[in-house]
C-alpha cells in the first residue's frame, strides 16, 4: 500500500515521487514534500538585519550606510531611523515610510535593529 499523499489539486491517488517533489500524472500538478515546504516557508520568512538579528513587522531600524535614492539626487543618510517596518518577499524585503522621502523599499542588509 502506498503512503504517498493524494494530489491536493485533483485528489488523485496515483501520485509519485520525483526527487524532492510529488507529481500527479492526471493533472500534472507538482508540490514539495510537507516537511520541506514547511522548512522553506520558515526560512523564507526569517529576515535578518546586518548584524544577524531577526526582524519582525513593526520593528524600528536604523540605516547603516548612506543610500542613494534611485532616480533622484537624494541620499538617505547613515543613522536615519525608520519606524514601523513591514517585511516583504523579494530583493528589497523591507517596506517602510521614511520622513522626508516617503514610501520606500530597503534591503535588510543595510539596516540594523534598534
Amino acid at each position: 500500500m502506498s503512503t504517498l499523499p493524494n494530489c491536493p489539486q485533483c485528489n488523485s491517488e496515483y501520485t509519485y515521487e520525483d526527487g524532492s517533489q510529488f507529481v500527479c500524472p492526471e493533472c500534472a500538478h507538482e508540490w514539495n514534500t510537507a516537511s520541506e515546504a514547511g522548512q522553506a516557508e520558515d526560512a523564507g520568512r526569517m529576515i535578518k538585519d546586518a548584524n544577524g538579528n531577526v526582524l519582525n513587522d513593526g520593528d524600528s531600524v536604523s540605516v547603516i550606510k548612506d543610500l542613494k535614492v534611485k532616480g533622484t539626487s537624494l541620499v538617505v543618510k547613515m543613522g536615519t531611523k525608520v519606524k514601523n517596518i513591514r517585511l516583504m518577499d523579494g530583493d528589497h524585503d523591507i517596506d517602510c515610510k521614511i520622513d522626508g522621502f516617503g514610501a520606500m523599499k530597503l534591503k535588510s542588509e543595510f539596516v540594523k535593529k534598534i
